[in-house]
């Protein structure tokens, strides 16, 4: 008797990125923050200095496949607790207290996914990770023909 594995399928995919979403918004959630806004204060945290407004909405509507409006009105919640400070006309920077809650959630979070991927081997997270970001881009390509 043989046993076959399932085909992963789309309910999968979905299942496994809202569970280890929720653990995330929990974590998020005490310390006041909103998923878009971890989103869109990671990328100004990793950027090497201040970042373009438009290139921040940019990447976080590229990311989260929201409309750039929603993202604008992150980023001014953002800037309205200051955890982003506008930087000439049109640039923003992460303040210093932005930089400590980006690292305090970051420090939460990582022994929380160390325990969810423990113990899977490195071959099977290296082809899971190259099937997700084929299907990631198939799914982008399918979005932006659907939105023309």
């Amino acid at each position: 008797m043989t046993t076959t594995t399932p085909l992963v399928n789309p309910r999968d995919i979905a299942l496994a990125h809202y569970a280890g979403r929720a653990v995330l918004e929990t974590v998020l959630a005490r310390h006041g923050i909103t998923f878009q806004q971890s989103v869109t204060l990671r990328l100004a945290a990793v950027a090497d200095g201040p970042v373009g407004r438009d290139q921040l909405v940019d990447g976080v509507t590229g990311a989260l496949k929201i409309d750039a409006a929603e993202v604008h009105g992150v980023v001014d919640e953002l800037i309205a607790t200051q955890l982003l400070t506008p930087d000439g006309a049109s640039d923003v920077r992460i303040t210093n207290a932005g930089r400590e809650l980006y690292a305090t959630t970051s420090d939460e979070t990582a022994p929380l996914t160390a325990r969810i991927y423990d113990g899977i081997p490195a071959e099977e997270l290296a082809v899971t990770g190259r099937v997700l970001r084929l299907i990631t881009e198939r799914a982008g390509a399918e979005l932006t023909a659907l939105r023309r």
